[in-house]
């Protein structure tokens, strides 16, 4: 196994060099993390070994006599994935649950509220992955298990990096018909003057100013510059999110103006907190089983970590996150604690050359 110093100046030779190729290095997680710089990582993602669910072929986490044990394994880890993330940086977990007892234990939440009560990290998301079809499951007495969570957690509440735009959906474009313009839903506008035209809740200048705004939102939609929009208008749609002006600004222009826009955005729509992703092991790998698909990487890597900026994977496994930043174009750097499952992932990095 190498030593610190080895891991140190890997780890040095490696941020200042133009290689996308990733940097393995094994070796228990805390230990490796301590030679790595303080503020020196943009990305952070893992999958850490399940508590009790699997046989893996070290001994360490995971293998812990009660969950408390290695919820504050986990904690140890993750205090040196912070002190190494840079203050812009983002750090995702997926972990998975366990029953013990027939008692559904939360394991995900215990660590994610742990990570935030003691260790500082704001927590920005919480994704289910949908697995669609998931595993057998036997049991006469609950529902298949078919999720799993990841958390988007960041360094710091403001100015972390956030790409939205490199993971929006291919917006559906706006057309024009029979000389009227037709938004991407289908949304022309004339609905919505009816509504203006009969409502007793506007105005005279409330009702000519609800007109012009609409004429000016639908010319931006025939412009390219606005796929779709909504328009709520007192006494017709219902507020969105509150209805208090005091909790709500859409609330309070309603009030004022009596109308607003739901503008969507001309790039497409951001993903949802529910992905669904189907655990399938691509790789044909014989000893290493954890459900951790490339897809799975993917949207967090091109969201939060810039371009040419270095990811970081604690449990790295077979390699999984940094095969993903390689294709990606970022540099990465894995921590495992078995020689085997980095041996495996250096011959999966060494393909994509």
């Amino acid at each position: 196994m190498a030593t610190a110093v080895a891991h140190t100046t890997a780890v040095l030779e490696y941020l200042f060099s133009p290689s996308v190729v990733p940097v393995l290095l094994s070796g228990d997680a805390v230990d490796v993390l301590k030679e790595i710089p303080v503020d020196s990582i943009d990305f952070a993602m893992t999958s850490p070994p399940y508590w009790g669910q699997r046989q893996y072929d070290t001994n360490g986490i995971g293998g812990e006599a009660t969950y408390q044990e290695y919820v504050s394994n986990l904690l140890s880890v993750f205090a040196q994935v912070h002190r190494v993330l840079k203050v812009t940086g983002s750090f995702w977990l997926n972990i998975g649950d366990v029953y013990v007892e027939k008692q559904l234990l939360g394991l995900p939440w215990r660590v994610a509220l742990a990570m935030t009560d003691r260790q500082g990290w704001t927590l920005r998301n919480s994704i289910i992955w949908n697995k669609i079809k998931g595993g057998p499951d036997n049991s006469k007495d609950k529902l298949r298990n078919v999720h799993e969570h990841v958390f988007h957690f960041v360094k710091h509440p403001k100015g972390y990096f956030y790409d939205a735009d490199a993971v929006r959906n291919a917006p559906r474009t706006a057309k024009v018909v029979n000389g009227s313009v037709v938004s991407a839903t289908g949304v022309r506008g004339v609905r919505y003057r009816r509504q203006i035209e009969l409502s007793t809740m506007l105005n005279g200048e409330e009702r000519r100013a609800a007109f012009a705004a609409l004429d000016d939102i639908l010319r931006d939609v025939q412009e390219g510059k606005l796929a779709d929009f909504r328009m709520i208008i007192r006494g017709v749609q219902r507020t969105t999110h509150s209805d208090s002006e005091n909790v709500s600004g859409r609330a309070r222009e309603l009030q004022q103006r009596g109308f607003y826009f739901l503008k969507y955005h001309p790039n497409g729509a951001k993903p949802k907190d529910v992905w669904d992703i189907i655990p399938e092991d691509t790789q044909n790998r014989v000893g290493h089983f954890a459900a951790y698909p490339e897809d799975l990487c993917r949207i967090p890597i091109l969201a939060t970590c810039p371009e040419g900026g270095i990811a970081l994977d604690p449990f790295c496994g077979t390699g999984t996150t940094m095969v993903v930043a390689q294709k990606l174009n970022r540099k990465s750097i894995g921590i495992d604690k078995s020689e085997e499952y980095i041996r495996i992932a250096e011959g999966r990095c060494a393909r994509l050359i």
